[in-house]
């Protein structure tokens, strides 16, 4: 299933977007209900979001820490 999710679910109280996703309590609640195609018409909209949260999360999500230590430096 497609899913924008990072792990990191945690709602911005003044947009009300996922630090992590950019996905709305709503549209992450129901996602599991949505079709594929409607998953891929919000997905277009979510870099859009995640630029109008107040912060980003600080810290490091578990898919980040796997990719760090599947590819260390």
């Amino acid at each position: 299933m497609l899913t924008p999710c990072i792990l990191v679910c945690s709602i911005d109280m003044n947009t009300g977007y996922c630090f992590g996703c950019g996905r709305t309590r709503e549209e992450i609640g129901a996602w599991m209900n949505y079709s594929d195609d409607q998953r891929r018409e919000i997905m277009q909209v979510l870099p859009e979001r995640l630029a109008t949260v107040e912060r980003k999360p600080r810290r490091e999500t578990r898919r980040q820490r796997l990719a760090r230590e599947r590819n260390p430096v």
